[in-house]
């Protein structure tokens, strides 16, 4: 199932290491319409520094880097959500810190 999750810097430095995480909250849209799976990642979105979107089979379980399908920051502070892939981890990081 796809799930939304709110990250955070160490949360994803972890991921970047190979480890898995456990987040605090984990955000499932209501339905399969593109309208709230975009309301499940605004939250999740409001919950991390980093917004990520992971196929899980327990949306409350562990998650690796290779259960995360993207990753969704707000660089600029509008509220719109830039996408990276997960080979830009490192960069999400970077930008994230700064």
């Amino acid at each position: 199932m796809r799930v939304y999750l709110g990250l955070t810097a160490d949360e994803l430095v972890a991921l970047q290491s190979g480890s898995s995480v456990t987040p605090a909250e984990s955000f499932v849209a209501a339905s399969v319409d593109e309208e709230d799976e975009l309301a499940a990642l605004e939250e999740a979105a409001e919950h991390g520094e980093v917004a990520a979107a992971a196929e899980l089979d327990d949306p409350d379980g562990p998650v690796t880097l290779t259960d995360i399908a993207s990753l969704h920051v707000d660089v600029d502070g509008s509220g719109d959500l830039a996408w990276y892939a997960t080979q830009e981890i490192a960069a999400v990081i970077e930008l994230v810190r700064s």
